[in-house]
């Protein structure tokens, strides 16, 4: 069995910690089963070991995600780099085909396409393996994971099985997204949620996308990939299929797309400096600035902080986040590369007739963390060494530097940092 991971966009559903750098996915708020803080995709890589599914991982993701992907699952999977967002046919397209072509997979294997960001319990991934041998025993050229309701909600599609064989049901149809009357009715008659969950022979998917691309390898569907059209597996290949079959599965299943969701698995407490005092309800503060937040009083609050913005919401109202926060623009404040993070400390334009901006970086590179050669064509920098020590090399010039030491680095100048020690750096960067 392979397995592809859909790393979706980012959204703003749980500002201001979420931005389309760091997506929801990668947000350290959930803990491990020793209580230390993990993501949802560190969470989802945990879960895949732990139901015995040591096998190969594709992520399929947007490029602005790389950084952050190779930070929290290391070489652990191969990362498939969408050019830009076609939606999850155009996916799972590119990432079979780099299966099929790269990887070499024969076409008779078994592909299980599943979202990184899901929230279940440990059945939801041995459910997979349910699926894989469910594809290998023929049931259909498709299978699904239909997901037990425990409410009618408008929010998801439905799967509509047929009598179950050997714990497989074939599918006779779907219902999208019903309204709460039908939705309950749908519960009525035995329906499933649609949880995104696919699984095929890689020969399968390959020969639909032969019919569109028929001279389609790898290199080629990649440099061609904005000429795909957008559109969702479901649409395309779900929707058209003749032989489906759907795996249940009957566990916890959340979507922590909200504030609201999402604080329902974090418990009371707080994340980072802050203190909730005297309260009347649940509270949560999750807490990424230097400063510390005091809740007194509050009941059924959420309070987010971070260098791009503070929530302050009760979580019933968290859910209408994002039609309010559409319209913020600014570029993110906080950054995590390979070598460290990057933290905006202050953003200025420029005076009189010189155009740009002045901004100053807080830039931490962990002892060891190299950053590579580095290039800023749009501004000059200078650098301040608050702490610690470590090589800049500018062209071919090594300078050591350490506490105190201050360097300037013209516009368009290569240059490469290396962490002897913890360093912290300030950086100016210089408009004009």
């Amino acid at each position: 069995m392979h397995i592809i991971l859909l790393s979706g966009g980012s959204g703003k559903r749980l500002w201001p910690l979420s931005n389309e750098i760091r997506s929801k996915q990668f947000l350290k708020v959930l803990k491990n089963d020793a209580g230390e803080p993990e993501s949802m995709v560190q969470r989802v890589f945990r879960q895949l070991h732990a139901a015995g599914i040591d096998t190969h991982v594709v992520v399929a993701a947007g490029r602005s995600q790389e950084q952050s992907l190779r930070i929290q699952l290391g070489g652990s999977a191969d990362l498939v780099l969408e050019p830009d967002r076609r939606d999850t046919f155009p996916a799972i397209a590119l990432s079979c085909t780099y299966l099929a072509d790269v990887k070499k997979v024969p076409l008779d294997e078994v592909v299980v396409v599943l979202p990184v960001d899901v929230f279940a319990d440990l059945e939801y991934f041995t459910t997979l393996l349910r699926m894989e041998q469910a594809v290998l025993d023929n049931a259909a050229d498709l299978v699904l994971m239909g997901i037990a309701p425990d409410h009618p909600s408008e929010k998801f599609g439905y799967i509509l099985p047929t009598a179950q064989r050997d714990g497989v049901y074939p599918v006779r149809g779907f219902v999208e997204k019903p309204d709460a009357v039908r939705a309950a009715g749908l519960l009525a008659e035995g329906a499933f949620w649609n949880g995104g969950v696919f699984a095929f022979r890689l020969g399968y998917l390959m020969a639909i996308v032969a019919k569109q691309r028929p001279d389609g390898d790898f290199a080629t569907l990649l440099a061609q990939y904005g000429t795909l059209r957008k559109i969702s597996f479901d649409y395309e290949v779900v929707e058209k299929a003749t032989s489906i079959a759907m795996v249940p599965y009957r566990g916890r299943w959340k979507d922590l797309g909200t504030w609201n969701t999402l604080a329902s698995e974090l418990g009371s407490g707080c994340l980072g400096k802050g203190l909730i005092a005297e309260p009347t309800g649940d509270n949560h503060i999750i807490n990424e600035l230097d400063i510390p937040i005091v809740a007194l009083g509050t009941r059924d609050l959420v309070i987010v902080a971070s260098p791009d913005g503070i929530l302050v919401s009760d979580r019933e109202h968290s859910t209408t986040l994002k039609k309010h926060v559409d319209t913020f623009t600014a570029p993110p404040r906080y950054e995590e590369f390979l070598w460290g993070t990057a933290r905006v400390i202050d953003s200025l334009p420029a005076v009189e007739k010189v155009p740009g901006t002045f901004s100053t970086r807080r830039l931490n590179i962990p002892a060891g963390r190299a950053t590579g050669a580095l290039v800023d064509a749009k501004a000059g920098l200078v650098w301040v060494v608050v702490s610690g020590t470590g090589l800049l090399t500018m062209d071919s010039k090594e300078v050591p530097i350490q506490s105190g030491t201050t360097v300037s680095i013209a516009k368009g100048q290569a240059h490469a940092l290396v962490a002897h020690t913890d360093l912290v750096v300030l950086e100016v960067q210089l408009p004009g």
